[in-house]
C-alpha cells in the first residue's frame, strides 16, 4: 500500500508491490510533441495519450517520442537537466498527466509514495532543487498520495545494499544528471549531482565529430562496446564516458575528503552503478578501469551493475515507502 516514483529526465519509472509480494514496475518516457487541433480524430484513432494545450495537441510519453522519429521532429522534454524546465511552458501540465497516469489511484486516501529528487548540483551552486521539489510534492499530493522526497542515489542504495545494512557508494547515471550517494549503515555521509550525464556526453560527442545530436543518441542506443569503438562517433562517445565517470569519481574523492573528520568507514563498501547511461556495453568492465586508477581514501569490496538499473531507484523509493507505511 504505498509506491515509489523515479522522476527522470527520460523516463518516469513507478514502483508497487503486488500480491504474493512481487514488485511491479511501469514505465512512462518523460516526453510529449505537439501537434495541431485539427490532428484531434487521427489521434484520438491512433490510441495515442495526450492532452489539450491551449493552441495544440500534445501527445505524452511513449507515443510522442514514436511520432517525432516518424516526423523527423525532436520530442520536447518537461525536464530538462534533472530538474522542470523553465522553458516548457506546458510542463506542468505533462508532468500532471503522466504521474496521474503511471500512479493510477491509491489504494487508500493519503498512501505514501515517494518520490527521487537531485541533489543540488556540485558544479552550479546557484542552481537549487526547491521548486522542483515542492513541485512535485503537490502534483503527487493531488493525485490522492502522501508525497516524501528522497534522494536519487540514496534509493539505489535502498535497492542493492540490503546484505550490507545498507552501506555504500550509489551512482545513478541518467539522461540529464549524475547523482552520487555514500552512505554508512543506511545513514547518508555525502551527496550530490553533476548536471553531466548522457544528454553531455551526446552533445559533446555531436560537436566533436560534427554529427547531430539525435544521430549520437541513436547511435548510443542501438548499441555500443565502450571498450571497443566501431568507428569514430562510438570512439568520441567513450572519450564522453570516461571524461562523465572520472569526473564524478574525482568530485567522490574531493567531498570524502572534505568531510572525512566527520566520518568513520570501518569496512569495504560496494559501487553499485544504475541508470539508463549505465546501459552501453562493457559499461562495467569500463567504469572498474577508469576507477582502478584513481586513489580512493575508503577500501572498496565490490563494483556491480543495479541487478535492475533502469528501475533501481524506483524499487529503492518503494522500499523507503514501505517503510514508512
Amino acid at each position: 500500500m504505498s509506491k515509489g516514483l523515479d522522476v527522470g529526465t527520460m523516463n518516469l519509472v513507478s514502483a508497487s508491490t503486488e500480491k504474493g509480494g512481487q514488485i511491479k514496475t511501469s514505465r512512462i518516457r518523460n516526453v510529449f510533441l505537439d501537434l495541431p487541433r485539427n490532428a484531434k480524430k487521427l489521434i484520438k484513432l491512433s490510441g495515442a495519450s495526450f492532452i489539450e494545450g491551449k493552441d495544440s495537441l500534445l501527445i505524452v510519453g511513449d507515443n510522442a517520442f514514436d511520432m517525432a522519429n516518424m516526423f523527423g521532429r525532436v520530442a520536447r522534454r518537461p525536464l530538462s537537466q534533472g530538474i522542470v524546465s523553465n522553458n516548457e511552458s506546458n510542463a506542468i501540465d505533462v508532468l500532471g498527466y503522466m504521474i496521474k497516469t503511471l500512479l493510477g489511484e491509491p489504494s487508500k486516501q493519503g498512501e505514501v509514495c515517494y518520490f527521487s529528487v537531485p541533489a543540488p548540483p556540485i558544479d552550479n551552486p546557484s542552481k537549487d532543487i526547491v521548486y522542483h521539489k515542492r513541485l512535485f510534492e503537490r502534483i503527487i499530493n493531488e493525485c490522492g498520495y502522501t508525497a516524501f522526497p528522497s534522494n536519487e542515489a540514496m534509493a539505489v542504495i535502498f535497492s542493492e545494499c540490503e546484505s550490507t545494512n545498507f552501506s555504500g557508494i550509489g551512482f545513478s547515471f541518467g539522461s540529464g544528471m549524475t547523482n552520487v550517494a555514500l552512505a554508512n549503515l543506511s545513514m547518508e555521509c555525502l551527496s550530490f549531482s553533476c548536471e553531466r550525464g548522457g544528454d553531455w556526453i551526446d552533445s559533446g560527442a555531436s560537436k566533436a565529430v560534427g554529427v547531430s545530436q539525435i544521430s549520437v543518441c541513436l547511435e548510443k542506443e542501438k548499441g555500443i562496446d565502450l571498450l571497443n569503438p566501431k568507428n569514430r562517433t562510438q570512439e568520441a562517445i567513450s572519450f564522453y564516458y570516461k571524461e562523465l565517470i572520472e569526473y564524478a569519481v574525482d568530485v567522490v574523492v574531493s567531498e570524502f575528503n572534505r568531510k572525512r573528520l566527520n566520518m568513520t568507514i570501518t569496512k569495504p563498501l560496494p559501487i553499485i552503478v544504475s541508470g539508463g547511461t549505465s546501459k552501453a556495453g562493457n559499461f562495467l568492465e569500463f567504469f572498474s578501469q577508469v576507477i582502478s586508477k584513481k586513489k580512493l581514501p575508503f577500501d572498496i569490496s565490490e563494483i556491480k551493475h543495479a541487478s535492475d538499473p533502469y528501475n533501481a531507484v524506483a524499487v529503492g523509493l518503494l522500499i523507503q515507502a514501505n517503510a514508512e507505511e
